[in-house]
């Protein structure tokens, strides 16, 4: 049966004043454009046995090459996204987004976030125009997170080539794109470095659990790593089930991810609701469930993540 207590840990919000850009964005990328708005998100929560709902903006603040932009779209979306768990507290919670690639303005938001507007963790885009999340430019930032053993989702964006036509990017290349940045994070020694940070990978990591045996041979063009090595760094992100609780993804993603390192999310509102039923019920209804398991995926390992949301 379903858990009448999940932590949607992929959760979205569109702020009013960027309800345009994001559906053009989203028409531009083949996809339905979102609606929001916090009663919508409420409604579909109680219909869908969502206790509480982290919200975080899926899409770049400005273009890549406009830092300044980048800086006040992010305290711009951050501080609304604030107000709005700030005013029920009880359905939501808040991953503040960063204004990459500048790192130092990341630096100053991300304290900014969670200091001051007591945000639940970060986000952070696949790629940056181009540049993944290995990049050793970032690693100041890595650093700083680390020490404040931060939770960061991982959210897919497009991939720096040009989409199949008629294959929309969300669909296709957003899987792509975050098992891309996953490898290069773990390649880069990223996870290994720094293992306070609570890194989730949405959508099952994409092709990740799937294929990570594969990716693993990677590691033999590095004199300094083991396949062995690597899948052990792989293992250290976290997972959500945002569009991937299908009867091949699931066990594969079980069968890859550390206990304790699956979660639930829903991906509302970029994917519709009504989208959204099948992978519901395959993950009510999937058969091989140890004892407990599917209520820490609903709700038992966000509690150990963000600890707030637990229940006494």
């Amino acid at each position: 049966m379903t858990d009448p207590a999940r932590i949607d840990v992929h959760q979205h919000l569109v702020p009013p004043d960027r309800g345009r850009a994001m559906a053009e964005r989203a028409v531009a990328l083949g996809w339905p454009a979102p609606a929001w708005d916090v009663q919508s998100a409420i409604a579909m929560m109680d219909r869908r046995s969502i206790a509480t709902g982290l919200l975080s903006f899926p899409a770049p603040v400005a273009a890549p090459d406009d830092p300044a932009g980048a800086r006040a779209g992010a305290r711009s979306v951050n501080d609304y996204t604030a107000e709005v768990v700030k005013d029920r507290p009880d359905r939501f919670g808040h991953f503040a987004v960063l204004p990459l690639p500048d790192v130092d303005a990341a630096l100053a938001e991300a304290a900014h976030a969670l200091d001051e507007l007591n945000a639940d963790g970060l986000m952070v885009l696949s790629n940056v125009g181009g540049r993944y999340l290995g990049d050793p430019d970032f690693e100041p930032l890595w650093a700083e997170l680390d020490a404040r053993a931060a939770v960061v989702l991982v959210h897919p964006t497009a991939p720096p080539v040009a989409p199949a036509p008629g294959l929309p990017s969300p669909l296709v290349d957003f899987p792509y794109d975050t098992a891309r940045t996953a490898l290069h994070l773990a390649l880069n020694g990223v996870p290994g470095r720094y293992p306070r940070i609570k890194m989730i990978l949405p959508h099952a990591g994409g092709f990740l659990p799937y294929a990570a045996h594969r990716f693993a041979v990677a590691a033999r063009l590095h004199l300094d790593s083991t396949p062995e090595g690597l899948l052990s760094d792989l293992r250290r992100f976290y997972f959500d089930t945002a569009i991937s609780a299908g009867p091949a993804a699931l066990p594969s993603l079980l069968a890859f991810a550390a206990p304790g390192h699956v979660l639930y999310g829903s991906d509302f509102p970029m994917l519709p609701e009504e989208w959204a039923t099948d992978f519901d019920i395959g993950l009510d209804e999937y058969p091989h469930w140890e004892p407990e398991q599917l209520h820490a995926v609903n709700r038992g390992n966000a509690e150990l993540l963000i600890p707030r949301l637990a229940r006494s």
